[in-house]
């Protein structure tokens, strides 16, 4: 089912008639069958366009369809979605079972044929055997089963899932958002996935939609907007260890850094904002960019180099070298860039140049 979000638009109204923009004309194709990641800082307008998505809100301005249907007027529960909430929302004096029959219930389901489709689903999101347990009796990874379980059983056309890992622990968090994508392939469910937190949206998403103040900021598959970030906003949200950001000069056709001429424009000169992925340094005796190690930190194949910022006094960027280079803090080295890793943006807008 494809969801298609036109011009919409939210203004909150307070008490003493202040408007506040939670999103701002978002215009978005959200293709039929993906798994798409709603990503952006908390207050960029990501949850609010779920919930209009969902009915629970009412758009100020703007259209909402579900393949050719407008549902921007139709009750949310007349739209047929699952809605997954980061609290799990399930009923304490229920059993699972209980819990995932309540919505089939509710469309007066014959008993036998819900109590089918209850154990069919759950087999899917791998409780099958937890069906007579409470949910104080389980663990958080599997009440977010429940609760998805709970959400599908309807067969909606449309899966929404509000920050649905933030209560669970590393482990669990990458552990349920497996199943989270496993589950989606298997039902084929268009699925709308809100969270704050750019590796998870990286690691399940078919696409990701970057929102910042209630705008679009970008959308694209997660590498896709990694590799070829449209400004520096979303240069800065997307990468772990962060992008390194520099104020830098493009002089001569050289970009320059620090007096270091360190890659080649054709653009007029002019200051620009460098960003330079913290893998996009190596580790040359030719390297035009001299700095200071400060810390060394070693994980697995990797190491990173916590390095002296020589542009800004007291602060520090970091370079992610491999684990077979032997360098000591408190050492100079020479770095070189590559031009892939490396982005050019408007020192005044942002703006990738």
């Amino acid at each position: 089912m494809e969801i298609r979000l036109n011009n919409l638009t939210k203004i909150f109204q307070s008490k003493k008639q202040e408007e506040t923009i939670a999103v701002n004309q978002l215009d978005v194709t959200i293709p039929s069958g993906k798994l798409i990641g709603l990503l952006g800082p908390s207050g960029c307008g990501k949850s609010t366009t779920l919930y209009m998505i969902s009915g629970l809100l009412k758009p100020t301005e703007g259209s909402i369809f579900f393949g050719d249907d407008d549902v921007t007027t139709v009750p949310p529960e007349e739209r047929g979605i699952g809605l997954v909430f980061q609290n799990y929302a399930l009923y304490p004096h229920m059993t699972v079972r209980q819990n995932i029959l309540f919505p089939l219930e509710n469309l007066k389901v014959p008993k036998a044929e819900a109590l089918q489709q209850a154990q069919d689903i759950a087999n899917l999101v791998g409780i099958g055997e937890l069906m007579d347990r409470k949910p104080a009796q389980l663990s958080g990874g599997q009440q977010q089963r429940v609760a998805i379980a709970r959400a599908l059983v309807k067969k909606p056309r449309v899966l929404l899932l509000d920050e649905p890992l933030s209560n669970l622990d590393a482990r669990l968090r990458l552990q349920t958002r497996e199943e989270i994508k496993r589950i989606q392939r298997e039902t084929g469910i268009t699925t709308l996935f809100v969270t704050h937190d750019q590796e998870e949206a990286m690691s399940i998403s078919d696409e990701i939609v970057v929102m910042k103040d209630g705008l679009m900021q970008q959308k694209g598959s997660p590498q896709g907007v990694y590799d070829d970030p449209i400004n520096e906003f979303t240069a800065r949200f997307l990468g772990t260890p962060p992008i390194n950001m520099f104020d830098g000069e493009i002089k001569g056709g050289k970009i320059h850094l620090n007096g270091a001429s360190i890659g080649e424009s054709d653009l007029e000169d002019r200051k620009v904002r460098i960003g330079i992925r913290p893998e996009g340094f190596k580790v040359l005796k030719t390297g035009s960019l001299r700095v200071e190690v400060e810390f060394v930190e070693t994980i697995g194949r990797d190491t990173t180099l916590i390095i002296k910022n020589p542009v800004e006094e007291g602060k520090t960027f970091r370079a992610i070298v491999e684990a077979d280079q032997k360098i000591q803090p408190g050492k100079g080295i020479s770095l070189s860039v590559k031009p892939h890793k490396m982005f050019l943006f408007d020192a005044a807008t942002g703006e990738r140049i």
